[in-house]
Order: structure tokens, then C-alpha cells, then sequence
């Protein structure tokens, strides 16, 4: 069961790398603009469409790849302070009452919702318009890659239920992990410690 959930994740973690590209296509596309609209004095009026497309593709493809790496914002005032189990049994439910039925959802609609883009060949409004149908077909690709991670996500919190700790994640760029951090650099929590001297009028740093 680990290694397909680690496969689940490599997957997730391909596709957002991937899409992270996206990026760097839409820095370049806007030099392009501010260059060719004020030093050549020629403006294009797709550029506005492609470039809302592109940060929307990054932003949607990228859902999956943060929820592998535990990345969405969460209420952690409480939820830190919980055992293992209890957070994934809150973690289940929530998964099972709202997130299933929201991206199940979201599949559909967007299926449904390309389908009619395409079978109109649906263009942007702008005075050169540009095919706006290849875009909206990103919709349902991150709701079922989406869908995909967080079925892992559930299997994760069963698992915890029964074994009492989260299994294991791939490896990747994470936040500094301050106990990781000290193992590293071969310090301790007494190596931190600020020595105190004492003497006739108490204690002095």
C-alpha cells in the first residue's frame, strides 16, 4: 500500500512540476508585451486572454502536487495539537462530507462544460481572439488528478487510524524542519542551552 501511495504522489508531483513551467512561459509572454507594446508601440490583445490562461492552468494543475505534500492551508491553532488518529479521523470525515463531493462535482461539471466549449469552438472576446475550448479541458484534468491524490489522502488516514502515525511521504522541497535541521549539524538541545553562573547573589546569565 506505501509504494502505490508514493506512485499516487510521484504522479501528483510530475504533474505540478509540469505545470510549474507554465511560469516561465507566462514571464516570458509578458517581457514580450511590455517590450513590443511600448518600445515597438504594437499591443496584442490575446496577450491578456493567454496570460490568464496560463496562470490558471499553474494555479488548478497544481492542487494535486500541494495536497501530496500536506501544503493546503489548514487550521493548525487546534488541529497540532491533536494525536495522529485524531487528526485523521478529522481528516476522514472532512475528506468524506466536503471534499469528495466538491471535486466528484467539479470533474462532472468541467467534463460537461469542455464538451460544450469545444463543440462551439468557443473563442476569447478580446479583437483578436484566440481558442478558448483547450483551456476549460484543464478543468476536469485537475479535478480527476485531484480526485486521484486525495483517494491517497484517505487511504493515509486509515492507515493512521489503524496504526496510530502517518505513514510516510516522498521526499521533496519542504519548509526548514528545525529537528531535521539539528540531526544535520550534529547539535542537540542541550548544545543550545545558554550556561548560567552561580554566585552569592543568585543566579546570573
Amino acid at each position: 500500500m506505501q509504494k502505490l501511495l508514493l506512485g499516487v504522489d510521484a504522479v501528483s508531483t510530475f504533474i505540478g512540476k509540469t505545470a510549474a513551467w507554465a511560469a516561465v512561459a507566462l514571464t516570458a509572454l509578458i517581457c514580450w508585451e511590455v517590450f513590443s507594446r511600448y518600445a515597438l508601440n504594437n499591443p496584442h490583445a490575446w496577450v491578456l486572454d493567454a496570460q490568464i490562461m496560463l496562470y490558471g492552468t499553474m494555479f488548478m494543475m497544481a492542487g494535486a502536487y500541494t495536497l501530496s505534500k500536506n501544503g493546503h492551508v489548514r487550521g493548525d491553532v487546534l488541529y497540532g495539537f491533536f494525536s495522529p488518529r485524531v487528526q485523521a479521523g478529522l481528516d476522514l470525515a472532512l475528506y468524506i462530507v466536503f471534499f469528495l463531493p466538491g471535486v466528484l462535482a467539479m470533474t462532472w461539471a468541467g467534463w460537461t462544460y469542455a464538451n460544450e466549449s469545444l463543440a462551439i469552438r468557443e473563442q476569447t472576446f478580446s479583437a483578436t481572439p484566440i481558442p478558448l475550448y483547450p483551456f476549460k479541458f484543464v478543468i476536469p484534468a485537475a479535478g480527476a488528478t485531484l480526485l486521484l491524490q486525495g483517494l491517497a489522502e484517505i487511504a493515509r488516514c486509515v492507515i493512521c487510524l489503524r496504526q496510530g502515525k502517518w505513514p510516510r511521504r516522498a521526499d521533496d522541497v519542504e519548509e526548514v524542519d528545525v529537528e531535521k535541521l539539528k540531526e544535520m549539524v550534529h547539535v542537540t538541545d542541550s548544545d543550545l542551552q545558554v550556561p548560567v553562573a552561580h554566585g552569592a547573589g543568585g543566579a546570573k546569565p
